[in-house]
């Protein structure tokens, strides 16, 4: 796999070129906007782009979901249906936080936990990770160790949880039930911020770090 992060928009989010070598089959994971950039990186890349996955429905995560799959006909694929209320917003989001472009979509399929997506010869598990916003996934490829955890987990801090039917407690349990058992080598590229892994977030983190939780 070859992975490049492209930050996009005014928020600086981390929006990955994943490329699978093996058949030139790419996804762009969380397009949130610049999409001329986007479609210049899969350019110079050489890759096919196939798909896009979307870990949530804020508009720095998907506020070029659209365009890019009207102009390329590829399909969108996530997130889970209870993040809808968020895509509908798409547009009033983009305008309040200076995001061109943006607007509403319906994904060419929702996903579940439990599912999986491919990019080439590459399959991630879809993990349902709500907390952050009720409908999040994160992209997980159990083989290369690498996790693609949108706004749920950060270099030494956590997804803000003070959005409509954001809460803490349940994107506590949706770290330690769905992304601590794949193991502390597992690296992550989070929404914003440096890649960390997750053994380091379960000794450091001061939100849900082992030691924080069990205080």
């Amino acid at each position: 796999m070859k992975l490049a992060i492209i930050p996009v928009t005014p928020f600086q989010q981390n929006c990955s070129l994943v490329v699978c070598e093996a058949t030139g089959d790419a996804a762009l994971v969380d397009p949130g906007g610049d999409v001329e950039s986007l479609l210049a990186a899969v350019g110079k890349s050489g890759a096919r782009l196939t798909r896009i996955l979307v870990t949530h429905g804020h508009v720095d995560h998907c506020g070029g979901a659209a365009e890019i799959a009207a102009r390329t006909g590829v399909p969108i694929e996530g997130p889970q249906r209870e993040d809808a209320f968020w895509i509908d917003q798409l547009a009033q989001q983009g305008a309040n936080f200076g995001i061109a472009g943006a607007r509403v979509f319906t994904p060419d399929r929702w996903l579940e936990g439990g599912d999986t997506v491919t990019v080439g010869d590459l399959r991630f598990d879809v993990r349902h990770c709500p907390g952050h916003t009720p409908g999040h996934v994160v992209f997980v490829q159990p083989d290369l160790r690498i996790a693609f955890v949108g706004d749920v987990l950060f270099q030494g801090s956590v997804g803000r949880t003070d959005f409509p039917r954001g809460d803490f407690d349940t994107l506590a349990r949706s770290i330690t039930g769905q992304l601590w058992p794949y193991g502390d080598d597992v690296r992550f590229v989070p929404g914003h911020g440096p890649m960390s892994t997750f053994g380091d977030e379960r000794r450091n983190n001061p939100y849900v770090g082992d030691a924080a939780l069990q205080r």
